[in-house]
């Protein structure tokens, strides 16, 4: 382990999580870089072969469809979209799993596809099935390649993106590092000439970095990789965001993470539940509370009735709820123990039960 992995307290990683951006894949007319892939396979290859455990998340499932399929413009209807990413999803599994195949001489990888959407996490049983079945092929030196199951997702269960998927994918297993391969070096300075090679903590202005103009230009780019790395590291996972097309980067990053991209360092790391509940799961609604009631939480106190005075959205009791203060900013998140007609009906009052009990409660 060098002096740098040292200095920065990151431990050495075995279990990564390597994100594949699509402008690595294809280029603005959607035309595949088979090279790109049959070089990043070989390094995921040499990885396993080297005793390290990889999970690839992979964008490219549209872009190989319209390939496959000889269409120059993205699909605009939901259904189109979909066929493509059927017809797709199919291709970039054969590709990955054709280089894995001639990889290496002496052994052969497997490559393992797992698609994925926001109910797999969102529902508890699901989330824990999905993260035996990693833990099971990583135990078979099987490569998951997971990509989101866009054959079957619509608005309401997409992730949007899947840098942020990788960061759930990484707390879900645990991963000792999260890569984020993109066409840029990684975080540039204000002037966008410099590099930053390590961030120990995400601060507003280290947002600004990434999304320098309007709200406009912050969609996808920087700012999701941003906030992939926010996930990452608040779960205790160090992430680094690095040029996927440098030669051997992954080892590179492996070596000398500041080095070679932007290093985010990680912070003490949520529990396993507690980032259920912070990250993988979607609120159900929202529940604003007064000044004293967000002093008790932030002091870890359980969440009273009365300090209640707003309800958002329809919810049961074990949802995962939004909670936030009177400005409507998000601090925390937690599991209700009752429905939103009934908290209607009791906020503000000195209801004896818990709304949320401290053990249920994630403060962002």
């Amino acid at each position: 382990m060098t002096t740098v992995m040292q200095n920065l307290t990151v431990k050495e990683p075995n279990r990564i999580v390597i994100k594949i951006g699509s402008s690595l894949l294809c280029d603005s007319k959607n035309n595949i870089d088979f090279k790109f892939l049959q070089d990043i396979s070989h390094q995921v290859s040499c990885l396993v072969k080297y005793k390290k455990e990889a999970v690839i998340v992979s964008s490219g499932a549209i872009a190989l469809g319209m390939h496959a399929l000889g269409l120059s413009q993205r699909p605009k209807k939901l259904h189109e979209l979909q066929a493509a990413a059927a017809i797709g999803q199919n291709e970039l599994m054969n590709t990955y799993c054709g280089f894995f195949k001639k990889a290496l001489s002496d052994r052969e990888i497997l490559g393992a596809q797992v698609l994925l959407t926001w109910e797999d996490f969102n529902d508890r049983r699901r989330y824990l099935n999905a993260k035996n079945t990693l833990f099971a092929l990583l135990r078979h030196n099987a490569v998951p390649v997971i990509n989101e199951n866009d054959t079957v997702s619509t608005d309401e269960i997409k992730f949007g993106d899947n840098d942020r998927l990788s960061a759930l994918v990484a707390s879900l297993i645990s991963a000792d590092l999260l890569v984020i391969l993109s066409d840029v070096d990684g975080l540039l300075s204000k002037d966008r000439q410099t590099l930053i090679k390590v961030v120990d903590e995400i601060t507003p202005k280290i947002r600004e970095l990434a999304c320098p103009s309007s709200k406009k230009a912050c969609v996808g780019g920087m700012i999701t990789k941003i906030e992939a790395a926010k996930i990452a590291v608040e779960s205790g996972i160090p992430c680094v965001i690095a040029n996927g097309s440098r030669k051997d980067i992954l080892s590179l990053v492996l070596k000398e993470p500041s080095e070679n991209g932007t290093l985010f360092l990680p912070k003490k790391g949520l529990a396993a539940r507690d980032r259920w509940i912070a990250f993988a799961s979607k609120p159900k609604g929202k529940i604003a509370v007064d000044d004293g009631a967000k002093k008790a939480l932030l002091n870890r106190k359980s969440l009273l009735a009365v300090g209640i005075f707003g309800v958002d959205g329809q919810f049961q009791p074990a949802d995962i709820v939004s909670i936030v203060d009177k400005q409507g900013d998000e601090f925390a998140r937690g599991k209700i123990s009752v429905g939103s007609k009934h908290l209607e009906k009791i906020k503000g009052s000195r209801f004896a039960k818990e709304i949320i009990h401290c053990d249920n409660i994630v403060i962002l």
